[in-house]
């Protein structure tokens, strides 16, 4: 029987180059004889996708607890047909993001009750999801840099439900994944740095065996 895969969560901010990271920690891994599997929240599966074009437009309007749910939802998809399985047969999941950002975005963000959110999470996902292995959250504290990196991006072109938002909304996100980071012992690495050197960061905070 294969020895289980880990669960691998790196989180942050829109632009702090989380799904750059995931392609780059993935290809470590693979130098090693590590075989391993992506997934970027809240897409990996059929209808996570689907779910995922519904959060993403922000001409829908919608409060916190419908957002909650939404990623929820896909996040039941993706962990039950996706990331379980990978694990069970020793395969490693990289995931940009995963109920962090709903603690960041829903929860200081939008004003939700954490606990509300971990227990919502809890009854989608398990304990495993709640708990990863190893998790890291980017920070880039220049603003100016975040905003560009997404622009160039496109994704301020249209109307979007969390990119386009004020920068009061965008503050409270920020603080709200350092007051995560804290509470839940979790390494903060800077994005302010050139790829591979942050890899090389990421990568100290990944035990491999």
């Amino acid at each position: 029987m294969a020895e289980k895969g880990k669960y691998i969560v790196i989180e942050g901010h829109d632009g702090t180059g989380k799904s750059t990271q995931v392609v780059k920690i993935r290809e470590r891994l693979a130098t090693i004889g590590i075989e391993s599997v992506e997934f970027h929240e809240p897409e990996g599966t059929p209808i996570s996708d689907v779910i995922r074009t519904v959060i993403k437009n922000g001409e829908l309007e919608r409060d916190g607890m419908t957002n909650l749910l939404l990623f929820s939802a896909a996040r039941h998809e993706i962990w039950r047909q996706r990331a379980l399985p990978a694990l069970e047969i020793g395969q490693w999941v990289i995931a940009s993001r995963n109920y962090y950002s709903t603690l960041a975005y829903q929860g200081y963000g939008e004003g939700l009750d954490l606990d509300q959110i971990e227990m919502i999470t809890l009854a989608a996902t398990d304990e495993l999801y709640l708990r990863p292995d190893h998790a890291v959250i980017l920070s880039l504290d220049d603003e100016n840099e975040r905003k560009k990196r997404i622009q160039n991006r496109g994704e301020l072109a249209q109307a979007d439900t969390f990119e386009s938002r004020d920068d009061d909304f965008q503050t409270k996100v920020r603080d709200g994944y350092l007051e995560i980071a804290k509470n839940r012992n979790l390494p903060i690495v800077s994005s302010n740095q050139p790829i591979d050197s942050l890899t090389d960061s990421i990568w100290e905070h990944i035990e491999v065996r």
